[in-house]
């Protein structure tokens, strides 16, 4: 089986929490499946960047904004990586780039438009566990976008579509996949299932969505 998961920034937030993560990976990899792992920002990471960037110009160029809050999950996966090597399990991090995830060029809440699945088939077939930057792609200038809210909940959907993969779980605070965020919205829907191409489309609202 093939399986992408999702980890949002709170819970690759510390070390304790990124070896917890690793772990939980190395389970389902040593089951013999094909691991593919979606990570945001470490905890407020974004939000300090974004603090940074205003503190230097509070009406700084959307480009360069995307430029900077990538490097955030480049953080993640890496650490993620060097975790899963500690625990004696190979993996490799790989960013938009590196994968080609193809997307708009509207800085700051970019859509994908289509994702190369060659390289993390490649990683896959040395058996590696491919730790992919959530919440961004690369537009036709290979300038870094970024996605938006819900932007790492779109990467992995998108991911898994693209890879036919057989599950794709997303780890967050709440139950299920509903039509909207149930914190806010009163009358938001638990789905009882959904298509890959349905997930996308809510993914890319920002819905919030639990394995």
């Amino acid at each position: 089986m093939l399986i992408v998961k999702k980890f949002g920034g709170s819970s690759v937030a510390n070390k304790e929490r990124i070896f917890r993560v690793a772990e939980r990976c190395i389970e389902e990899y040593k089951k013999g499946n094909d691991v593919v792992v979606v990570l945001s920002a470490m905890g407020d990471t974004t939000d300090e960047l974004l603090a940074k960037a205003a503190d230097i110009n509070p009406n700084a160029p959307k480009r360069e904004l995307d430029m900077l809050l990538t490097t955030g999950e480049q953080v993640s996966v890496s650490l993620m990586a060097m975790a899963m090597h500690a625990l004696g399990v190979p993996a490799v991090s790989l960013n938009a780039y590196q994968v080609m995830m193809h997307s708009t060029s509207r800085y700051g809440n970019a859509r994908f438009k289509r994702i190369d699945s060659e390289r993390i088939r490649h990683e896959l077939d040395s058996r590696k566990i491919v730790i992919v930057t959530g919440f961004q792609g690369v537009n036709k200038y290979d300038d870094y976008t970024t996605l938006g809210r819900g932007g790492s909940d779109t990467t992995a959907v998108a991911l898994a579509a693209a890879l036919r993969a057989d599950a794709c779980e997303i780890y967050t605070d709440v139950d299920g996949v509903y039509t909207a965020d149930p914190r806010v919205v009163k009358n938001a829907r638990k789905l009882k299932e959904i298509t890959y191409d349905e997930m996308l489309e809510l993914a890319t609202s920002g819905a919030k969505s639990a394995s």
